[in-house]
């Protein structure tokens, strides 16, 4: 896929796949520099010091193809062993103590989070050739060592 091509398939994702004009919104953790994260109802636990937040909701197509095409070997690869996978419904409920630059709004999003604070986003999904390259870059413009994809790594 082409630029033009990938950025058209990239707003149609937006336009298909942002929340339902109207639907009943949670409350969302506040951005970085706001006070102290809202305590959620759910009562999910940190997976680790990083973490990759999948922002999702019912009926996305993207959402669907992103769990056929990738998913499956998701925990597998040095991404996902890097940062492991938590899903959120895009409504929530939101998992307790994180901090969001700002409030999803595309689904997916992808928010890339270390100790709980977003240090990097990808929104929308265009397909398998370009996901694990835009994941691998936004980790390493984080700072964050990649861990080895091999087994015990």
């Amino acid at each position: 896929m082409n630029g033009p091509t990938a950025l058209t398939a990239l707003t149609l994702a937006f336009a298909l796949c942002g929340p339902l004009a109207g639907a009943a919104q949670t409350p969302v953790p506040p951005a970085v520099g706001d006070a102290a994260p809202v305590q959620a109802a759910s009562t999910d636990q940190v997976i680790g010091p990083v973490e990759l937040l999948m922002v999702e909701q019912k009926g996305c197509i993207y959402c669907e193809a992103w769990h056929h095409e990738i998913m499956p070997q998701y925990p597998l690869t040095t991404e996902g062993k890097t940062a492991p996978l938590r899903r959120v419904e895009i409504n929530g409920p939101w998992p307790d103590g994180i901090a969001l630059a700002r409030r999803p709004n595309i689904t997916p999003t992808f928010i890339l989070l270390q100790d709980g604070k977003e240090v990097g986003r990808l929104e929308g999904y265009v397909g398998e050739n370009y996901f694990f390259p835009l994941l691998d870059k936004m980790i390493k413009e984080a700072g964050i060592a990649l861990a080895s994809a091999e087994p015990g790594g």
